[in-house]
C-alpha cells in the first residue's frame, strides 16, 4: 500500500498549497482524458439525482465539475458548493461558501442530496463528516461519494519507487503518496454503511494509455503540496520518472496505467 501523507488532512496545506487554485486538481483530472473506457462521473451523478428535487450540496466541491454539469442539466435544482479552500471556488458559476466538512453551515434536514466526491480522504474525521452529511439530509435523501481503489494506478507506484531509487542510489526508494489510501473503494461501503442504508457501489475500471510522458508527469507533480513527506528530493524524482517514462514509451510506443475508481450511493434512513 502507498503511503498516506500526514498533511493530507491539514487545513492550511489544503487551503493554500494543495488547492489555492485548481492547477493541481486539474492536472490529476486531465490524466483521465486518455482512459478507455471513458467514464463521465458528473453524468453518472446527474442520472443518480434524476428523481431528486430541492437543494443539492457538493461538499469539497473543488473546481466544481459536478456543479457545472448539474447546473447545465438540472437548472431546477438549488445548488451549493462548499470547500475549505477559497481560491478554488473562484470559477464556479453556482452559489459557493467556505466550509469545513466537519461542521456544515446548513440546517438539519435541509438538503435533498449531498455529494462527497473524491474528498473524504482529506477529512480528518471521516465518520464525523458522514454524520454531518446525514444531519443535513432530509429523510430518504441521497449521499453520493466517490474514491479510488487501493489498486488504482499501481504502475505509478512502481514508477515512482524506481525513480526515487535512481535518485537515492538504491534499487527502490520510498513509494509515492496516495491520498485515497485513507478512504479506498474497498473500505468505503463500511464507512458509508455506518451512517446510511441501501449502499450501492458503481465500479469504474479502465486503462490510461499515453504516448507522451507529459500528462503522467503533470499528474505526479500535482502532489507537490506533500513533497516534504516523500522522503526523497521531489523535483529530482519527477525528472527521473520523466526519463523512465520517455525511455519506456520510445521502446514500447505507449505507457499503460490501470485505473479503478468508483461512485457510492446511499440513502438517509
Amino acid at each position: 500500500m502507498t503511503e498516506v501523507p500526514k498533511s493530507a488532512t491539514d487545513r492550511t496545506v489544503l487551503a493554500t498549497e494543495a488547492y489555492s487554485d485548481d492547477r493541481h486538481l486539474a492536472a490529476r483530472q486531465a490524466l483521465y482524458h486518455w482512459q478507455t473506457p471513458r467514464h463521465d462521473l458528473p453524468a453518472i451523478v446527474v442520472d443518480a439525482l434524476k428523481d431528486v428535487q430541492g437543494l443539492v450540496v457538493d461538499v469539497g466541491c473543488g473546481n466544481g465539475k459536478f456543479l457545472k454539469k448539474l447546473a447545465e442539466e438540472r437548472p431546477d435544482l438549488q445548488l451549493l458548493g462548499l470547500d475549505i479552500a477559497p481560491g478554488i471556488l473562484a470559477q464556479i458559476p453556482t452559489a459557493t461558501a467556505i466550509a469545513d466538512a466537519h461542521r456544515l453551515p446548513l440546517a438539519d434536514n435541509s438538503a435533498s442530496a449531498v455529494l462527497l466526491a473524491h474528498m473524504l480522504y482529506h477529512v480528518e474525521d471521516i465518520h464525523q463528516a458522514l454524520a454531518e452529511a446525514r444531519r443535513v439530509l432530509k429523510p430518504s435523501g441521497l449521499v453520493i461519494a466517490s474514491t479510488n481503489s487501493a489498486t488504482d494506478k499501481a504502475e505509478l507506484d512502481d514508477l515512482w519507487s524506481l525513480a526515487a531509487g535512481d535518485v537515492l542510489g538504491v534499487e527502490r526508494g520510498p513509494r509515492r503518496v496516495s491520498l485515497s489510501s485513507r478512504f479506498t473503494l474497498e473500505d468505503a461501503p463500511k464507512f458509508l454503511g455506518a451512517h446510511f442504508t441501501d449502499i450501492k457501489t458503481i465500479e469504474l475500471p479502465g486503462v490510461i494509455r499515453v504516448e507522451d510522458p507529459a500528462p503522467v508527469v503533470a499528474h505526479m507533480a500535482s502532489y507537490r503540496a506533500w513533497a516534504a513527506e516523500y522522503g526523497v528530493p521531489f523535483d529530482a524524482t519527477i525528472a527521473r520518472a520523466r526519463a523512465r517514462l520517455t525511455a519506456g514509451i520510445v521502446e514500447q510506443g505507449f505507457y499503460d496505467i490501470g485505473c479503478l475508481g468508483g461512485i457510492l450511493i446511499g440513502r438517509n434512513p
